[in-house]
């Protein structure tokens, strides 16, 4: 069934609209969830134990190199060649076994991520496009840019879960095993205050902890805007394709009326915002890395500084600073998650804030389309009944009038109704409103049961690939013979297309609107729905052509009930009945047909 909708359009959005609460951390979880109870849910735990076996393999590998630095070094400093060469093949085995465990961690977290993205991706395309969420999202602006929140949120949600919530895992259990080393190695620390002798046991745990503290804090308070940052650059980034894509879908309108200066006037601007949003980010990252990078370096001489003393004095072999300096970056290093994730974490929370707001706009279109009470209610009838049916926009107020009154009329089978009225009264939203998809108003539309409805809008939509499938939308092609569609296109002065039913094009930017329309004609004529509803569906063809499209539909479908927009009053004669919509009123007459 093919629809036409209200020009509303997701970049034309603005800031306040586009304003959105942050959500709550039960609102992430429910982004989480579904896909670990999900039918998958058994191969996804296997994968994610496999993973979580394998980095605590590396996490015991670490303390086995841990252990190895401080032996490696004590046979340097003691010159004792045979344990040196032991030493060496001992690290030779242990650095296979990483390098193993490391690869096959990474590609099963890959696998993971692929195999929790494409589940979601089903998952979210199929709410999106059910009940018509995705018209509803964008008649009542809910939610800018759903394409980049499937396409793109959903890879960074799954891939920053993982690699935040398993890296979180690596160091606690790194923090938990080293802290325990560093303590028993490190030994205490001793020195005189205020002429009394104080002991540090462990000291170099606490010397981790203060360093880690320190240096998140700065960290966070560094990189904080960054999160906003990203969520707006994301946005705006979106903002800016859609305006180019804009351009490639209008391309003839927009050279025809020589727009070039306005659309790179408008596309300049989205440019601007991506520009200006991006040296904020600058600005921050710069903060940020003069942080976490003097973090990081001061980190590898910090050990030894703080280590230095007891060396010095005998109290610990080389071996031994260099196993304490190894456990500490252990120590250090997991206590400085935060510091390390601070990037991925602000990038991951934008993406949820984003996803998270998108699933609340599918909720809520899903809503409204199952609660009969918010709008017109739809039932099976006999035939197409309006009952007390009134219409009004997405946005009016209670003052504000309706678009339609208490219409109560009824198209009988086999009847032809043409609907006549002033541009921009009603007319399409009526037919909306009887497709389901418009849910504004009051009152009781009544569809036949087990009826074929197909609506045929002005605006033809062509989906992009093979000519016989563009024919047949929503159908399978399969169902119509090449002759059938071949003997319409010849009947329609198409021939140019016979050979091409088999090429793959953008057709909707390939043929003229003329030529949609005559093949929407085409696939009206091969579907052979119970009842018709054209939108202006000849608007662009000649009145020869015209003439032709009706003859056929009444010749061809004489069982079927019509219901047509038209404002040329030649199709007049291709119908028994007429709705002339006037002051928000709709009333039924008869068409006296002339010989």
């Amino acid at each position: 069934m093919s629809t036409t909708s209200p020009t509303l359009e997701a970049n034309d959005v603005s800031e306040n609209q586009n304003h959105e609460s942050k959500p709550r951390w039960r609102d992430t979880w429910a982004l989480i969830k579904p896909y670990w109870v999900s039918d998958e849910k058994w191969r996804a735990r296997g994968l994610l134990f496999a993973i979580i076996t394998l980095t605590l393999g590396a996490v015991y590998i670490n303390v086995l190199f841990n252990t190895w630095n401080r032996d490696f070094y004590n046979a340097l400093e003691t010159k004792n060649y045979i344990a040196f060469k032991e030493q060496l093949w001992r690290f030779s085995y242990l650095a296979f076994i990483f390098i193993a465990v490391a690869i096959y961690r990474i590609y099963l977290r890959q696998a993971l991520e692929m195999r929790w993205r494409a589940w979601m991706t089903k998952q979210y395309l199929g709410k999106w496009l059910a009940h018509q969420s995705y018209y509803r999202i964008e008649q009542t602006q809910s939610s800018d840019n759903p394409d980049q929140r499937i396409a793109e949120d959903l890879s960074q949600l799954t891939t920053g879960t993982l690699a935040l919530s398993l890296d979180l895992l690596s160091s606690v259990v790194s923090l938990v095993t080293f802290v325990g080393i560093l303590w028993a190695v490190s030994g205490p620390l001793s020195f005189l205050m205020f002429g009394h002798q104080m002991v540090i046991p462990g000291y170099m745990v606490w010397f981790a902890v203060a360093y880690a503290a320190v240096g998140s804090w700065l960290v966070w308070k560094a990189g904080k805007p960054l999160i906003q940052q990203n969520y707006n650059q994301q946005r705006y980034e979106a903002d800016f394709r859609f305006g180019l894509v804009r351009v490639r879908e209008y391309s003839e309108a927009i050279a025809l009326y020589e727009g070039e200066a306005q659309e790179k006037v408008h596309l300049e601007s989205r440019f601007e915002r991506i520009r200006v949003n991006w040296w904020q980010i600058m600005k921050t990252t710069k903060r940020l890395n003069v942080a976490s990078t003097f973090y990081a370096q001061f980190a590898i001489i910090f050990p030894m500084l703080v280590g230095a003393p007891r060396y010095f004095s005998g109290a610990i072999t080389l071996g031994g600073l260099t196993q304490i300096s190894s456990a500490f970056g252990q120590v250090q290093d997991a206590l400085s998650w935060f510091v390390s994730a601070f990037t991925t974490l602000a990038t991951w929370k934008a993406s949820v804030n984003r996803l998270a707001s998108f699933h609340a706009s599918i909720v809520n279109a899903e809503n409204q389309a199952l609660n009969a009470s918010l709008s017109i209610n739809r039932t099976s009838g006999s035939g197409i009944k309006l009952n007390d049916v009134s219409l009004h926009l997405p946005t009016s107020s209670s003052a504000e009038p309706n678009l339609l009154d208490t219409v109560n009329l009824q198209l009988e089978q086999g009847q032809r109704v043409l609907l006549s009225g002033p541009s921009g009264a009603g007319k399409s939203t009526l037919f909306r409103a009887i497709a389901g998809i418009w849910p504004y108003g009051t009152g009781n539309i009544e569809i036949p049961r087990q009826a074929n409805l197909l609506f045929l809008p002005q605006r033809t939509y062509l989906p992009i690939g093979i000519l016989r499938d563009a024919i047949a939308y929503p159908s399978a092609a399969e169902k119509f013979s090449d002759e059938a569609m071949v003997k319409y296109l010849t009947l329609f002065k198409l021939e140019h297309l016979c050979d091409k039913l088999n090429d793959a094009e953008n057709w909707g930017q390939r043929l003229s609107t003329g030529e949609q329309q005559r093949l929407a004609f085409i696939r009206l004529l091969l579907i052979k729905p119970d009842v018709v509803f054209l939108d202006e569906a000849t608007s662009a063809v000649d009145e020869d052509m015209e003439e032709l499209l009706y003859s056929l539909l009444v010749q061809e479908l004489p069982n079927s009930s019509v219901l047509s927009i038209a404002h040329r009053s030649s199709v007049a004669k291709f119908h028994t009945r007429s709705w002339q919509l006037k002051d928000r009123k709709l009333e039924a007459h008869a068409i006296t047909q002339t010989s």
